[in-house]
């Protein structure tokens, strides 16, 4: 994947919960998905691991993974599922 360039759009899904959806500003995708994710039953290890990601002050942790990688996928578990979290820059 080619790395995403810093300002570019950003395109974010909860795999099996939400339909993709893309942002011009990637403060505005890790708002959604956070308002998304902190509201299921996560748990508390996986709460704070995606409220690290996602949450307060994330913005630049997460552009220098769409950077670097030119997206981010990360995976939470949740009534016996497994569910990706996918940013695409």
């Amino acid at each position: 994947m080619k790395p995403r360039t810093p300002g570019a759009p950003v395109t974010v899904c909860i795999e099996g919960i939400t339909a993709p959806a893309s942002f011009a500003h990637l403060a505005d995708a890790l708002a959604a998905l956070w308002e998304a994710l902190r509201v299921l039953p996560l748990g508390w290890n996986q709460y704070e691991a995606y409220r690290y990601f996602f949450g307060p002050g994330a913005v630049e942790r997460v552009e220098a993974f769409l950077e670097r990688d030119g997206e981010l996928t990360l995976s939470f578990a949740m009534a016996g599922e497994t569910y990706a979290v996918r940013l695409d820059g």
